[in-house]
């Protein structure tokens, strides 16, 4: 854990370089963030084989904010039907859909939206029982909710140093009720490289 200025390409960089520093060695399969260059920037530094997986929480938050109050419901309904398709034949179906139905009016929102459709749609290539894991980055968003609870209560964090011990102790307290990841027994094979379409494993027979 490191402090770092408004999520810069350098301060990523630094918490990278760490990491790797401390034995992640082997480049990570799949990173999933938001839009934010400073993270993807440095992670084609330290690690450039790494996939990039875009954050479907955040990406139709931008999307919707595009569009008219009025149409955000249906617009949202549609970009649901994309990410939870059973395959990534039926993703790129309905996103060509959405993008057929609002381009021409709200080209805005298509254009935010088609800008990342590879990144959007990587998480088809893994266990479909790490999708839930890889679609958002809820995971860790969820994990750092306790910190940010206790920094609104305290208005303000003092000191770098009490900052950064307070965030510690508090990681580590919530570190106690954290779970397996859905699907962890299939890690070994995905490190391992081994090919899943649309979240099947892909036998040598298929």
């Amino acid at each position: 854990m490191i402090d770092g200025q408004r999520e810069s390409e350098q301060s990523w960089l630094g918490l990278l370089l760490d990491a790797k520093g401390r034995g992640l060695i082997e480049p990570p399969m799949l990173a999933t963030g938001d839009g934010a260059l400073g993270f993807w920037k440095a992670l084609r530094q330290v690690y450039p084989s790494t996939r990039q997986q875009r954050c479907w929480v955040h990406k139709t938050a931008n999307v919707l904010d595009k569009l008219p109050k009025g149409q955000q419901p249906k617009a949202k309904a549609m970009l649901h039907d994309i990410w939870q398709a059973g395959t990534k034949a039926e993703a790129e179906k309905a996103f060509d859909l959405f993008v057929a139905t609002w381009e021409a009016k709200y080209a805005k929102a298509t254009d935010c939206l088609v800008k990342d459709r590879e990144e959007l749609l990587a998480f088809y290539d893994f266990p479909a029982l790490h999708w839930i894991h890889l679609r958002t980055t809820n995971p860790i968003e969820s994990t750092f909710a306790t910190v940010r609870l206790r920094t609104a209560k305290t208005k303000g964090s003092g000191s770098r140093s009490a900052c950064l011990t307070m965030v510690f102790k508090l990681m580590e307290s919530a570190s106690k009720r954290w779970r397996l990841l859905n699907g962890s027994a299939l890690l070994s094979k995905v490190i391992a490289g081994v090919r899943f379409v649309d979240g099947v494993e892909q036998t040598n027979a298929a």
